[in-house]
């Protein structure tokens, strides 16, 4: 079968390809920017390819016509608190309106519950979607799911910062808004279950795992499962802007998705009955279960994906292979170079670098720098990086975007993600049994340039130290 995957960088996507491959299908994966998606790593002749931005109805005809089914996994929550559901209302009708070109039977989409009559801007923005595509010459299967537990989603790892940073928690009263979350793995399981079930066609199901449990429970049942003792108040006081500052200041996520996620988060979200997973022969994994496996694959290093793997900066709007172009004129530029006896270790230390490892030197300035970034709205340190010893283009770490990562040649190329009066680069390659380090910046009028004069102290200081670490 052929199968068109659309958000193939997206969180979920990354989990549902290798089960799409496993089960013998042609999957096509539709991105926004091709040298993000590594297709290496999935060793599959039946794996290809294609670009396409949704927003933008032209590029849509690089998709084939002859597909047999598609998901579509297309959201933009974390991309503007302003504009967000425009953007996916606009993103399915170009997206239906290309499908009726194609022989495509069935589209399983993968949306929010929606059954109560108050909604929050993310969840009417989902039934708007739902809606459009609902009016498309194929057959439509919604599953409509709520909080996805899984190593690197978007409410584990909010859950996780505010568990294992605060032992008192003083939280706003949408902590006992009640909730039905869904493990990671059970929701790939539906995906797969319904494809091409004709008992499924033209129909939407909720879908979610065996616990309803408020936000307040979820946190401290997470608590009891790190063996860590944690109290929680909550105060009526706390206004939807003041608990998305809370949000954000506290735990890794973006302050654009602070805001949408409280704001979803004040609804209730509990499944309407049916034996979908039944039919389907799905086992439902309870919150603890959910939890517990998430940390044995952080543990293995076996995270898949991220919900930091999706763009985030309006600088990677451009796309990498634009930014891994590293400007040369107008730009202000800090090289080193020193030799080394063992190319091996080198490498092994650049491709560890930041999350839990740190920068090797001076780490207590980069915390400074990662808060201060917070403070102007921008991403701090807290995104980390979803796994300890692999990287590849697309990936986050820490406030930098990896653009380019090859081991065998030594090469690593970031991109920041931080707030800046203009553009900066970090790039480490070895040539021969020299490391060159470079950062570059690209400045922004007047204001970029006296950044650039007021930091020349600490660079000199903190990019000695690095490369100085990195090679002895």
């Amino acid at each position: 079968m052929k199968i068109l995957l659309t958000g193939a960088t997206g969180y979920i996507a990354k989990r549902l390809l290798p089960s799409l491959l496993a089960g013998g299908h042609e999957v096509i994966c539709c991105v926004r920017d091709r040298q993000r998606f590594d297709t290496a790593k999935y060793n599959s002749e039946k794996l290809s390819v294609t670009e396409a931005n949704f927003l933008v109805p032209e590029s849509l005809e690089a998709i084939p016509d002859d597909i047999d089914a598609a998901y579509y996994l297309i959201h933009s929550m974390s991309a503007s608190t302003g504009s967000f559901d425009d953007m996916e209302k606009r993103s399915a009708i170009n997206f239906r309106e290309r499908m009726a070109r194609t022989r495509v039977r069935q589209v399983i989409y993968l949306s929010g519950i929606v059954n109560t009559g108050k909604l929050s801007r993310h969840l009417a923005s989902r039934k708007t979607v739902e809606d459009e595509l609902s009016a498309g010459s194929y057959h439509l299967t919604t599953l409509r799911a709520g909080i996805i537990l899984g190593s690197g989603s978007a409410s584990f790892e909010i859950i996780r910062d505010l568990v294992e940073k605060l032992p008192l928690m003083i939280a706003p009263r949408w902590l006992n808004t009640r909730s039905q979350p869904i493990a990671a793995r059970n929701v790939i399981e539906f995906l797969s279950g319904v494809l091409m079930k004709e008992s499924c066609f033209d129909r939407s199901f909720d879908i979610g795992g065996p616990d309803i449990l408020t936000y307040k429970e979820m946190l401290l049942r997470f608590a009891g499962i790190r063996n860590l003792r944690r109290k929680i108040i909550v105060v009526p006081v706390m206004t939807p802007r003041l608990s998305s500052y809370w949000l954000y200041f506290v735990t890794s996520t973006s302050y654009k998705l602070a805001v949408n996620l409280v704001d979803s988060m004040k609804v209730e979200v509990i499944c309407r009955e049916n034996d979908l997973h039944s039919e389907l022969g799905i086992t439902l994994m309870s919150f603890d279960e959910a939890v517990r496996s998430a940390f044995e694959r952080i543990e293995h290093h076996e995270v898949t994906s991220s919900w930091t793997d999706a763009l985030s900066g309006p600088g990677l709007e451009r796309g990498v292979s634009d930014l891994v172009r590293v400007p040369v004129h107008g730009c202000f530029r800090d090289t080193r170079k020193r030799t080394f006896t063992d190319r091996e270790s080198v490498v092994e230390r650049i491709w560890t670098l930041g999350g839990r490892n740190g920068w090797y030197y001076a780490n207590w300035l980069w915390g400074l720098r990662g808060f201060m970034d917070k403070l102007s709205g921008g991403v701090g340190l807290r995104r980390g990086r979803k796994n300890d010893r692999e990287i590849s283009p697309g990936d986050a770490l820490d406030f930098w975007r990896v653009l380019y990562a090859d081991r065998k040649e030594g090469r690593l190329l970031l991109y920041a993600e931080m707030k800046l009066p203009g553009e900066a680069w970090l790039e480490f390659r070895i040539e021969e049994n020299t490391l060159m380090q470079t950062a570059t910046f690209r400045p922004l009028g007047l204001k970029g340039r006296l950044y650039w004069y007021s930091v020349m102290p600490l660079h000199e200081l903190v990019f000695r130290g690095m490369i100085n670490r990195l090679t002895r």
